[in-house]
C-alpha cells in the first residue's frame, strides 16, 4: 500500500516548528484553552522560511471553517468564487468539499483557528453552507480584518498570537450570549473521527434522532450532507497516513475502510484531484500541515492523546 512509502518533501522550505520523523513540515498547534468557548476547535501557527521567489503550489482540504490571519507572505487560492489573491489580512475560510488549490510565495506566517461544526450557528455567524469552498475577508462575517491584524503584531510570539485570537472569539461569545454547538452535531463529529464508514442511518440512531433530523442538522452545521461529511472524513484519515502524520498503529485499519484499491483510488482522486500514489510522491507541505493538526485534534477528541502529549508521528 502507498502509506508504506516515504512521502516526498519540498527541501526548499524550512518550517520553524521543526519536523516529525518522516520529515514533513508541521505547525505549532494546540487545543483551545479550557476557559475558551466550546465552539473553538484547534489553533495553529505556521511559520515557513523560503527563498523570496519560491512558490509552494499545494492545496487545502479541511473539514472545518477557519479564521486564518496572514502575517507575512503572498498567497493565492482557487475558490468557488474564482481566484483569490492576497497578502497580510484576516480571512474566513469555509470548509471544503474537495481540495482547494493554494499557492504561497516566499516565507510566510499564518495564524489561525478552526471552528467546531455548529459553532458558526451558535455564534449567530454565517450560514456555513453558503461558504463551502469559499474564502472571504472576515469583515463579511462582522469581524473587522484591521482590528484582528492590530492584535497580532508580526514580531510577536506564537502563543501570544493564539491567545489573542481566543480572546477575540471569547469577547464575541460574551457579547452575543451564544450557546454551545448542538449536541447532535457534536455527536456526529465524534462519529466522523471514530468510524467514518458508518451508515447515515446508524449514525442517526447513535445520535438519538430520526434520520431526517440528522440530515437537516448536519447540513446546517457542516454545510454538507452527512454522507459527504463521512466520506470526506475517511479520505482525510487516509491522506494523513499517506503523508506520515497519523498513528501507524491504525494505518491498516484506515486502509481497510476502502473495499479495495480501485475504491480508494476513485474516492481519493475525486476529493484530492490526484491518485494516492501521486499524493505520496509529490510534496504537499501546506496540506500536510493541515492534516497533522486535524489528526492531533482527532486523537485528542477520541481520548487517545492528551493535550500537550507527544504525538505518534513525532
Amino acid at each position: 500500500m502507498h502509506y508504506r512509502m516515504r512521502p516526498a518533501i519540498d527541501r526548499s522550505i524550512a518550517p520553524e516548528q521543526g519536523l516529525p520523523r518522516e520529515g514533513q513540515p508541521i505547525s505549532y498547534n494546540r487545543a483551545r484553552r479550557r476557559t475558551s468557548p466550546p465552539g473553538l476547535s484547534r489553533l495553529y501557527v505556521t511559520r515557513i522560511a523560503a527563498p523570496v521567489d519560491h512558490t509552494v503550489s499545494c492545496g487545502l482540504l479541511c473539514d472545518a471553517a477557519f479564521l486564518r490571519v496572514q502575517l507575512a507572505g503572498l498567497w493565492e487560492a482557487r475558490t468557488a468564487d474564482g481566484r483569490v489573491e492576497a497578502g497580510n489580512g484576516a480571512m474566513f475560510f469555509g470548509p471544503h468539499s474537495r481540495r482547494m488549490p493554494i499557492a504561497m510565495t516566499g516565507s510566510f506566517i499564518s495564524v489561525g483557528m478552526a471552528f467546531r461544526p455548529g459553532a458558526c450557528t451558535a455564534l449567530r455567524g454565517p450560514h456555513i453552507a453558503e461558504y463551502v469552498d469559499r474564502i472571504v475577508p472576515t469583515d463579511a462575517i462582522a469581524m473587522p480584518s484591521d482590528q484582528i491584524l492590530s492584535m497580532l503584531p508580526p514580531d510577536g510570539e506564537p502563543e501570544d498570537w493564539l491567545q489573542a485570537i481566543e480572546d477575540i472569539i471569547r469577547a464575541r461569545v460574551l457579547e452575543l450570549g451564544c450557546d454551545a454547538p448542538d449536541p447532535v452535531t457534536a455527536r456526529f463529529e465524534e462519529i466522523c473521527y471514530r468510524d467514518p464508514t458508518m451508515t447515515v442511518g446508524r449514525a442517526a440512531i447513535e445520535c438519538g434522532v430520526e434520520r431526517r433530523k440528522l440530515e437537516r442538522v448536519i447540513s446546517r452545521d457542516f454545510g454538507m450532507a452527512p454522507k459527504q461529511v463521512l466520506r470526506r472524513a475517511r479520505a482525510l484519515d487516509m491522506a494523513s497516513c499517506l503523508r506520515g502524520v497519523a498513528d501507524r498503529e491504525e494505518a491498516d485499519e484506515i486502509a481497510l475502510r476502502y473495499y479495495d484499491e480501485s475504491h480508494l483510488i476513485h474516492e481519493f482522486t475525486e476529493l484530492f484531484g490526484i491518485s494516492p500514489r501521486q499524493f505520496v510522491i509529490t510534496p504537499q507541505p501546506i496540506l500536510t500541515i493541515a492534516l497533522e493538526s486535524r489528526q492531533s485534534r482527532r486523537l485528542e477528541a477520541l481520548k487517545r492523546l492528551r493535550p500537550g502529549q507527544s504525538r505518534p508521528w513525532e
